[in-house]
């Protein structure tokens, strides 16, 4: 697959760097917001993101990407994890940066775009931009982990989301066990 990974400001970067962990073999870019860097320093090992040689990264200022016009071909884009801010910008079509714009057009060509929420708890603004982004044609896949695998780990509870995530791509994983599976 071709996707595009974005990363925001929201607590949550283990989510982010587990799913680039779960993309190796497939064409991935990769956008931070300025915010996002910040949040990856304070929250993971060593301050910083362990990439893939093979994954493409861009600025978020930049307009001189290629999955910032309909015309490129892409099969996903990931908001992972997803500040209410640019769940915000993006539910009010406010391109005002490479994520918003890149999200902007996955709606508007009809990609599959899956934003990964994180915040808790949610005032009312943040459940219409919801709705919003839901009737555009998002995906939304709250960071809310399972418990019934009876996770023992932090990572082991970030694989239930990320789970989810690769299932909503369509990427077989083994990273959760699913609901009555046999061990």
């Amino acid at each position: 697959m071709k996707l595009v990974v974005a990363i925001t400001g929201a607590s949550g970067a283990i989510y982010a760097q587990r799913l680039l962990d779960n993309l190796r073999g497939h064409e991935v870019h990769l956008v931070m917001s300025d915010h996002a860097r910040e949040v990856v320093a304070e929250e993971l090992e060593g301050g910083e993101l362990m990439l893939a040689d093979e994954v493409v990264r861009y600025e978020n200022r930049s307009m001189h990407v290629p999955f910032v016009s309909g015309s490129a071909k892409f099969d996903a884009m990931v908001v992972i994890p997803c500040s209410m801010g640019t769940l915000g910008r993006i539910a009010n079509g406010t391109s005002d940066d490479t994520i918003c714009r890149a999200a902007d057009v996955f709606l508007k060509e009809r990609r599959r775009l899956i934003l990964v929420a994180r915040e808790t708890p949610l005032n009312l603004i943040q459940v219409r931009n919801m709705a919003r982004v839901l009737e555009a044609g998002a995906d939304l896949i709250p960071a809310t982990p399972s418990f019934y695998s009876r996770p023992q780990t932090v990572q082991q509870v970030v694989d239930t989301v990320v789970a989810r995530v690769l299932d909503h791509l369509g990427i077989a994983h083994q990273l959760a066990k699913r609901w009555m599976q046999e061990t």
